[in-house]
């Protein structure tokens, strides 16, 4: 066991480990700015089809009211990974850029530490964008940048590459990772196996910008190329599976962090025109291809009945309009981002929901959430359970039967009973906490949900409102049950309600 592990498995309390026939290998993969109304098991008037998400929706089942702890990717995946909400770290908004230090420290329980403990064998393939440690040419650690910066993610010409990083995903659990170090659009664009680029990136990247290809100034590898990476992304991830399904005896875990449907927009050729929903749908219809390859090769292998599979994405979608026929406050409000051009097609990748990746309302944080897991949760079926990203490390503990130690996990739920649709006398999960872009909260009891904030928080304009000078209440409060497209906001007329999520709020934000 490596020495950079002991620390994390020395606080792990474990139940004696499973046989493996009931431990179950666990995928999954987690699609980046996704919207809940790109997916056709969601949204029937969807401009693209995506039939592999539909068939493990048929197969398994499809949850409604899913959130991910923040509205866009960095918070969200660090929150996956370690079931502990991102603001309690020194990124209380915005994301990291490709040279960040690490969010996640060595000695923290993590998912695929937890599943290492109880037997699994664990890997990461795709996009990391949680920090790594990185060495300048002189040999001193490259910083972080400030989370306030108004440049562009840093080129890394000053790296050394050569230099394995530290504190990356074979640093907190993982056995394995192939992929790249943040966005797709971000420095440095080469592939990362394990702590080194699998080719030394010497090349200049020049900036690019057009509506669907965005990319930074940065180093690039001469193997790498942004078209590339989904095909190898699915290629590795096939592989492995391949491989595992040598080793029957030996549970798996793969995290499979994608680059896409995030700009740049970059479908491969064989995808184009497969949508009705330009270039963004056909990048959507590869994404669901991913999935389509995963499936096939478990079936192949026959690991498809011992395998649970979650397919999910990091926030709500970037392209998207939205224009409810009336809301109290439209006329403060503007559509930002390239919600245009889904208008033009007729695509709404948010369905009714409000807002946009980055926003804290709806658009921002609701997503797609696909479970099948053979023989324990029931085909063909769908969950109105509150649930959100961050459980994944609570669920895992109670799959494996173990236990988590003291502090771990300390925002997640075990969501265990609603994957096998068991109906408990109290939801698995009595509030959630949403957090936007720029750090707006947001909190969620039952039908109610709660903003102590006028504006988005994110991209949609404005931001802010001030109150003071445009009148109306002092945040947001909205009836989900009544308002899923929260139109009209109901702050002043229930004092009481408000008053009760605050103090909610003001609580989870003050607990460690």
């Amino acid at each position: 066991m490596p020495a950079r592990l002991l620390s994390v498995f020395a606080i792990l309390v474990s139940a004696a480990v499973l046989p493996a026939a009931d431990r179950p290998n666990i995928i999954y993969i987690l699609a980046d700015d996704l919207g809940i109304g790109d997916l056709s098991c969601y949204n029937t008037e969807s401009k693209i089809q995506t039939p592999f998400v539909d068939q493990l929706a048929a197969e398994g089942m499809r949850f409604t009211d899913a959130h991910t702890p923040s509205a866009v990717c960095t918070p969200t995946r660090y929150g996956i990974l370690t079931g502990r909400y991102c603001w309690r770290t020194r990124l209380k908004y915005r994301v990291l850029d490709g040279f960040d230090p690490p969010l996640i420290t060595e000695d923290q329980v993590t998912v695929p530490s937890l599943l290492r403990q109880a037997g699994y064998d664990t890997h990461c393939v795709g996009k990391w964008h949680l920090g790594m440690h990185w060495t300048d040419k002189k040999g001193d650690p490259v910083p972080a940048v400030s989370i306030d910066r108004r440049s562009p993610p840093r080129p890394g010409l000053d790296v050394d590459y050569s230099v394995p990083v530290k504190g990356g995903p074979v640093d907190v659990g993982f056995d394995t990772w192939f992929g790249i170090s943040a966005s797709l659009n971000m420095s440095p664009f080469c592939y990362m196996v394990d702590d080194l680029p699998y080719r030394l990136p010497v090349l200049h990247q020049d900036k690019i910008r057009t509506e669907f290809i965005a990319v930074d100034e940065g180093v690039r590898s001469p193997d790498f190329s942004i078209y590339g990476v989904m095909p190898r992304f699915a290629g590795e991830a096939v592989r492995i599976i391949e491989e595992q399904a040598n080793t029957p005896e030996k549970p798996f875990f793969i995290y499979a962090p994608l680059s896409s449907p995030h700009l740049p927009v970059v479908p491969n050729e064989e995808y184009r025109n497969t949508s009705k929903a330009g270039f963004y749908g056909d990048f959507v219809v590869e994404t669901d291809a991913f999935l389509g390859a995963v499936m096939e090769t478990l079936d192949r292998t026959g690991l498809a009945d011992n395998t649970l599979v979650v397919f999910t994405s990091d926030n709500g979608g970037l392209y998207h309009w939205w224009n409810p026929e009336e809301a109290d406050d439209v006329a403060h409000y503007k559509v930002r981002g390239r919600g245009t051009a889904m208008k033009e097609f007729g695509h709404q990748g948010n369905m009714h929901l409000r807002g946009t990746k980055a926003d804290i309302w709806e658009g921002g944080h609701r997503v797609p959430f696909v479970v099948r897991w053979p023989g324990k949760t029931p085909a063909g079926t769908v969950s109105d359970e509150l649930i959100e990203l961050t459980d994944l490390l609570n669920t895992c503990a109670a799959i494996t039967e173990t236990d988590l130690p003291e502090g771990a996990g300390p925002d997640g739920r075990n969501i265990l009973p609603a994957l096998l649709a068991e109906k408990p006398e109290t939801p698995v999960r009595e509030f959630a906490v949403h957090h936007s872009l720029w750090g707006v909260f947001a909190i969620r009891k039952g039908p109610w949900k709660m903003t102590p904030h006028r504006g988005s928080g994110g991209f949609s304009i404005p931001r802010e409102l001030d109150p003071g000078k445009v009148g109306g209440p002092e945040g947001q409060l909205y009836h989900l049950g009544d308002d899923p497209s929260e139109t009209k906001n109901l702050w002043e007329e229930n004092p009481e309600v408000v008053a009760e999520l605050r103090e909610l709020l003001r609580e989870v934000k003050g607990s460690n």
